[in-house]
This record gives structure tokens, sequence and C-alpha cells, in this order.
């Protein structure tokens, strides 16, 4: 028995949803170093070089020397910048990936918040990912960080929108917004082999929604410097950085939670079935950041125009149309 048996059951449950909550932070806080290493590392293979090799056996201790070199960097601030704003909107990146993972099934009975609205908190907190871009571009005062801003703001909403109706396809096949149940749901048969159009819409969207390669338009070094955080160095700089990795894990886990069966996958031996799911559930999220940071190094950016046209033109009628037949198809199947 421990002393949290004698709360009572209100207390227990907000102490088990806080021993959850800090341990996504701890953990996610815990990997981050191990994807900036994997970035550099994929990236030197693709271009033949070796990377960082010198810090550590295979250069593994080279994030923690950039965290040392960051932290003692000179703090700078714009004299003209918002204060309050300007030093918000780096702290708003962290948020949206934690409130995320909240949601996510990592394995068989292993979730923060099973809630019956779970894709509706995702949508929300991916909604809310672009205030602090465009935060930052504007309490900067700086005309290329407001320009990164307004090109946020602008690609943002358009690749939303094909992201929101790819998971209303797989809504629509399920039946639910928990998702739990859109995990049970794709047992035997993943919906990235049944909704294979929702799957690459929304793996081209979530691209955009991440301002990751080659829908960096935000950053765009060759034409706007830096971007949204120009202005930001030492620490700040380093939480813009970490954030942005922690969205790419956050959405990498809801796309293997929406398309790849999440935590489900053949038993493997010796080892209990929640060890198993939760070992499923982190590979296939190591694949989808391992397909980030290969198509960062291999495709050039696109220009702005061709970014908005691709979006509005081509990405949301085919979303659009996959909506449709996907619930012509669950309406004939429920009533045949």
């Amino acid at each position: 028995m421990t002393f949290i048996d004698g709360l009572p059951p209100l207390a227990q449950h907000w102490v088990w949803t806080s021993i959850k909550m800090l341990s996504i932070v701890g953990g996610m806080l815990g990997v981050l170093p191990i994807v900036i290493w994997a970035e550099r590392k994929v990236a030197a293979h693709i271009q033949f070089r070796p990377g960082p090799n010198r810090v550590g056996p295979f250069g593994l201790i080279q994030p923690a020397a950039d965290v040392l070199k960051l932290f003692f960097k000179e703090d700078i601030m714009p004299a003209e910048a918002h204060r309050v704003l300007y030093l918000m909107a780096p702290l708003i990146s962290f948020i949206p990936a934690f409130v995320t993972f909240s949601v996510v099934p990592v394995g068989p009975a292993t979730i923060v918040a099973d809630l019956n609205v779970g894709i509706l908190i995702f949508l929300a907190m991916s909604s809310l990912a672009v205030y602090s871009i465009v935060l930052a571009g504007w309490s900067s005062n700086n005309k290329y960080s407001l320009m990164g801003a307004l090109r946020s703001s602008a690609q943002m909403i358009s690749y939303e929108l094909s992201l929101g109706l790819a998971v209303v396809a797989i809504v629509l096949s399920t039946g639910s917004l928990s998702t739990v149940k859109i995990v049970e749901a794709q047992q035997p048969f993943w919906y990235m082999l049944t909704q294979p159009v929702a799957f690459l819409v929304f793996v081209v969207a979530m691209l955009a929604e991440t301002n990751r390669a080659p829908f960096d338009l935000p950053e765009a070094e060759a034409e706007l410097i830096a971007g949204y955080h120009l202005e930001y160095s030492s620490m700040k700089f380093a939480i813009f950085f970490m954030g942005e990795y922690m969205n790419m894990m956050a959405i990498s886990a809801i796309c293997t939670t929406l398309f790849l069966g999440g935590w489900g996958g053949p038993q493997l031996p010796f080892l209990p079935m929640a060890v198993t799911g939760i070992l499923w559930f982190f590979l296939k999220v190591s694949a989808i950041m391992f397909f980030f940071l290969w198509v960062r190094w291999t495709f050039p950016r696109l220009r702005y125009d061709q970014l908005m046209a691709f979006g509005w033109k081509f990405l949301l009628p085919v979303s659009l149309a996959n909506v449709m037949v996907t619930a012509l198809v669950r309406y004939w199947w429920m009533h045949r």
C-alpha cells in the first residue's frame, strides 16, 4: 500500500495524472538530445561526411556541448521589442507538444487522459502552435522576423485545413474521436493501408505544420536570415530549437496513432504485452522521425507561391474528395 491509496479518489486521480504528465515531460526532454544528435548524423551521412565525432564516442555528447555553449552566450533583447510577448513566445512553443502527448496511447492502457474527444485536443494544439511563431515575429520589432511570422500564419492555416480533413476521414472510418478506439479499430489492418490518400495528405501537412523542409518558409535563411527567431539568442533560441523537435515528436506520435496502428504489433517473446506495445509504438515513432530528417536533407525548399498553390489547389481538393468518398463508403457499408 502506498501513500496514494489513502487519498480520496479525486486526489488519487490528480496525483496519478500529474505523475504521468511529469513522465511525459521527462521522457521528451530525455529523448531530445538523441533526436538532435540523430539529425546531425543523418544529415552527415546523406551528405557523405562524418558528422559529430569529437565530443564523446560517436559525438554522443555533442548536444550537451551545444547546450553549454548556448547557455553561456550573451542574452540580447532588442531595445524596441515588446518585452512580455518576446519572452512568452519561446515558452509557448513547448505547450502543444506536451498537451498532445497527454491524449496519445503509448501502449495498452498507457495513456495520461483517455478522452472521448482526444483527436479534438490534437487539432486544438496544432492550431495553437502558430501563436508562438507569430508572437515571436511581431514582438521582435524586426521586419524579417515579422515576414517569417506572417508566412507561418498563412502556411499553417492553409495546411491545417488539409491535415484536419485527413483526420476527419479517419474519424469517419472509426466512428469515434477517441485515440484509444482509433488504435483498436486498426487491428489487423492499419489505416495507412485502408486510407492511403488520407495518410499521404497527413504526412505532407505535418511537414508544413512543423515548418520542416521543404516547407520551412518561416525561417528561409537565404531570404529572411532566420525568420521569426532572428532576434533570439542564448537559451531563448535553444528553447525554440527544442520546441521544434518536441512538436515533431508529438505529431509523429499522432501519425503513429492514426495511421500505423499505435501500439499494435506482433507479440515479442519473453516480454509482457504492455511492454511489447510500448516498444512497437516507439519504433514506429522513430521511423517517422527518421522520415522527417531524411526529407529535410533530400528535397529543396519550395518557393512561397508554390507552397500556397500546392496547399490550396491540390492538397485541399484531394483531402475534400477523400472525405466525401469515405463518407459514401461508410454510409453504404452501414446500410447494405
